[in-house]
């Protein structure tokens, strides 16, 4: 036993002594004096502080820019007021987008939407032909009306309505003589504008009428309605006046009315036809 540990001594030191050697042989010529050895062993090299640190950056740029790139990759899932966390469901609408051919099923209940048209029309030449004709109408009527009251003026020759205020033929007022005055005048034509006995319209008729009386009007039937004081049908008496929108005549007692009515037609007496009208007795 003694004897083998010589021998392994003894090979431990030889093989000490080739590595000695190879060292020795890769080592610089120059080796450094003693102080430059102390130093190089006391102090890290320059290269290997660099390396810490930058390697400490590194490793910090890296962990933040991990961070960042983890962040954006997060799903931006919309926060429902009062909830704890993001709400991950998806949507009908998505779920829809990722759907495969879907079939709707309709009641008979379902009531449709109605359709609208246009208000346009379709230009014919019949519709032109007609607009031509109502024009051509409405022209002769002017030109008749034009007529009407030429020959109007033409035919008469006695006082007008403010020539009878001046010098009025019955300065004593009551209804009765006015209804009367009135009825003297049956069969007169009716003619726009007219307000003498060659013709009248119905404001004509009514102002021509009450000038005898010394009360002054306008040529208007609701101006006339104005200036008197609405009275209930069972009160009126013949010569109160009868007011209905754009219309006007005397009150002929029995629901009648004494007019002048319309182109064409005459002063005359005849049954109120609508119930749209109120009675006014003027002078009160």
């Amino acid at each position: 036993m003694a004897r083998l540990s010589r021998r392994r001594l003894s090979k431990s030191r030889t093989r000490g002594a080739a590595t000695k050697a190879i060292i020795a042989s890769k080592a610089p010529q120059n080796p450094p004096t003693p102080d430059l050895a102390k130093a190089v062993a006391t102090k890290p090299l320059p290269s290997t502080r660099r390396f810490r640190r930058g390697g400490l950056a590194n490793i910090m740029v890296m962990t933040v820019a991990a961070g960042i790139v983890g962040t954006l990759a997060i799903p931006a899932y919309a926060i429902a007021p009062g909830s704890i966390g993001p709400q991950f469901g998806e949507t009908d609408a998505t779920r829809l987008s990722k759907a495969q051919a879907q079939t709707v099923e309709v009641t008979d209940d379902v009531i449709a939407a109605p359709v609208t048209e246009d208000g346009y029309k379709t230009v014919t030449g019949e519709s032109i032909r007609a607009a031509e004709r109502a024009a051509a109408e409405a022209e002769a009527a002017r030109i008749a009306a034009e007529n009407a009251m030429a020959s109007y003026a033409a035919s008469y020759d006695g006082p007008s309505a403010s020539e009878l205020l001046a010098n009025p033929p019955y300065p004593d007022f009551d209804l009765a003589s006015v209804y009367d005055v009135a009825t003297q005048y049956v069969g007169v034509p009716y003619v726009y504008g007219g307000a003498t006995p060659a013709g009248f319209d119905c404001s004509g008729f009514v102002m021509y009428v009450y000038a005898q009386f010394g009360v002054s009007m306008p040529h208007s039937s609701s101006g006339q309605g104005a200036m008197g004081t609405v009275i209930s049908e069972a009160d009126a008496q013949p010569g109160d006046l009868v007011i209905m929108d754009g219309h006007d005549g005397f009150y002929a007692g029995n629901g009648m009315i004494l007019h002048a009515p319309y182109e064409g037609a005459s002063v005359r007496v005849q049954p109120i036809w609508t119930s749209d009208y109120y009675i006014v007795r003027i002078g009160i």
